[in-house]
């Protein structure tokens, strides 16, 4: 039985190209192109496909906005198909807003061919599909939220006043500058700062800094 694909991308050669590519595969089946997020979204409740290959930028109704249509916000009763985008796009926010919507994978458009095709075999199992580069993307962001959650923690263990300081050394204040702006001495200012690096290991002013960029005080 041949897997039954829907091609979405406002670029007629590329439409054209993913043809050809996916036609070398004996059990896929193009079954319909669309040029725009709405006409996807048409097509795949007219055609049933097994896998949408869904392009994101498009005039009008874009592949992120088509593919939340098909899966989130589409009737209970209609034919939902995987979806597998493919773009030349893997800005961390295109591929959370499209795993979040439930497609089944993100693809680069310089995907080899014949690893495109297993994707989308793999994508109607139900198996997550994702480039090595979105794999790191995804990683370096768990990495980095994983880091701002401590950075909150750290500095929700402060006081009013230290979070000031932090606040104002991650701005690039002076002592003297901070001082001013919270009525403080420039001594008292220091003392505060040598306070937080000891509590909080810290080994200078950068990394107060960063710390205060990671909480969310810039």
């Amino acid at each position: 039985m041949s897997l039954r694909v829907l091609v979405v991308d406002d670029d007629a050669l590329v439409r054209s190209a993913l043809r050809m590519v996916l036609a070398a595969a004996d059990d896929v089946e193009v079954v319909g192109e669309a040029a725009d997020g709405a006409r996807a979204v048409a097509a795949a409740r007219e055609l049933a496909p097994d896998v949408v290959l869904m392009d994101i930028r498009m005039p009008g109704t874009d592949g992120l906005a088509a593919t939340e249509e098909l899966l989130l916000r589409g009737p209970r009763e209609a034919h939902r198909p995987a979806v597998v985008v493919l773009t030349t796009f893997d800005a961390d926010d295109h591929v959370l807003r499209a795993l979040r919507a439930g497609a089944a994978g993100f693809l680069l458009k310089d995907t080899p061919p014949h690893l495109i095709v297993d994707a989308l075999r793999t994508a109607v199992d139900g198996a997550p599909v994702l480039s090595p580069s979105v794999t790191r993307l995804l990683i370096a962001r768990a990495v980095r939220e994983s880091g701002d959650d401590r950075a909150r923690a750290v500095v929700a263990g402060l006081s009013p006043r230290e979070r000031d300081v932090v606040a104002g050394v991650g701005r690039g204040l002076s002592d003297a500058e901070i001082g001013a702006e919270l009525h403080l001495s420039p001594a008292t200012v220091k003392a505060h700062v040598s306070r937080l690096l000891t509590r909080l290991h810290l080994e200078g002013r950068v990394q107060i800094a960063v710390l205060a960029r990671d909480a969310g005080l810039l």
